[in-house]
């Protein structure tokens, strides 16, 4: 074994804009790499002097240990993949919860942001180059090779939207029942006229649009189903509600339901710039129940999505599939509820809430 010299190079290395390396350790202390890396990964051998010594310089020092390196030399990574849209609140507070109790398990969480400039195919062949063992997935593309490739290979958990995939276990909103409470909820209200801003948006756009003509019909409301076209974004509702603010005060809706939050966010500001009111003249009410709903300038009421539920039902689903990867694919609902706020209020007095 190497031994400790007396004198100490400076600690500059530790000050530099690179990690410190078992090199720079072994150069500061003037002994054998190979003694350090005995001691860094608590091989017998070196005497408890060394060992004392070595680590408190590496603490010094900054040193961090190369976990790409340390992962290359394992059969197992203990690693899940996990691709989401940074724009969408609900799936940011999933993979916030999501990389907090993976960690309780004991799994690490490496992250792939979705987005137009990064598809599909692009975020899962990161993950999977990262050597992900599982991969939990936010509405993704059903053609990208990449992801085909990582449904043969690895635990695929789809989530979002009911998933066409039978290889993939699936954990998703109940819809059905959160727009029939929403519905309902109006109902009472005295609406009638309760149109829905969305249905464009892939898979789960349209199992929405087809839960909401499902609550109408069971409130006996099948000639007043109207479905506004448009997508999850503030763009979109806005422009769905220039169109409704458009029209002649006895040809709007009294309500609208939307496909999101940030497309309910959106409904609001063009009604304000209309000089629609809500919810004097308009009810409106969201989907997902994300932080922007309870922000005082919003109050929005909206179908709220369990984090929590969402969060375990897909840490449960990797766990499980890694055991037993020939066991029936799962699909689970999570729970809905309806939290309502100042945007909705009793429908407008008229002929269309008669």
């Amino acid at each position: 074994m190497g031994q400790l010299g007396d004198e100490r190079l400076p600690l500059d290395v530790g000050r530099s804009q690179q990690l410190p390396t078992m090199r720079d350790i072994a150069k500061h202390l003037g002994v054998s790499r190979q003694l350090v890396s005995l001691v860094l990964r608590g091989a017998a051998g070196p005497s408890a002097e060394s060992r004392e010594r070595i680590l408190l310089a590496a603490e010094e020092l900054g040193y961090r240990p190369n976990a790409s390196a340390r992962l290359l030399r394992q059969r197992r990574t203990r690693l899940i993949g996990a691709m989401f849209v940074l724009r969408n609140p609900f799936e940011v507070r999933f993979v916030e919860r999501f990389v907090e109790r993976a960690a309780e398990e004991g799994f690490g969480v490496v992250l792939g942001a979705h987005s137009d400039e990064r598809p599909t195919d692009v975020v899962v062949s990161d993950l999977m180059a990262q050597r992900v063992e599982a991969l939990v997935a936010f509405n993704p593309d059903p053609g990208s090779p990449a992801l085909q490739d990582a449904l043969d290979r690895i635990p695929v958990v789809w989530l979002g939207e009911k998933s066409p995939e039978a290889r993939a276990d699936n954990v998703r909103v109940d819809e059905v029942t959160g727009l029939r409470l929403a519905v309902e909820h109006l109902v009472e209200l005295g609406h009638r006229d309760i149109a829905y801003v969305g249905g464009d948006a892939g898979i789960v756009g349209r199992d929405r649009a087809e839960a909401y003509r499902a609550a109408m019909a069971g409130a006996g409301l099948d000639d007043r189903i109207e479905v506004v076209p448009g997508d999850f974004g503030e763009e979109d509702g806005a422009t769905a509600a220039r169109k409704i603010a458009a029209r002649p005060v006895a040809d709007r809706p009294t309500a609208v339901l939307t496909c999101g939050d940030l497309s309910a966010v959106g409904v609001l500001s063009a009604f304000a710039r209309a000089g629609v009111a809500v919810p004097g003249d308009v009810s409106v009410v969201g989907f997902d129940d994300s932080y922007v709903c309870a922000l005082s300038y919003n109050d929005l009421t909206s179908v709220r999505q369990d984090v929590e539920a969402t969060v375990e039902a897909a840490l449960e689903t990797v766990i499980a599939r890694l055991t037993d990867r020939t066991a029936d694919p799962h699909n689970v609902l999570t729970p809905t509820t309806l939290v309502t706020r100042g945007s909705t209020g009793r429908a407008r007095r008229g002929p269309q809430a008669g």
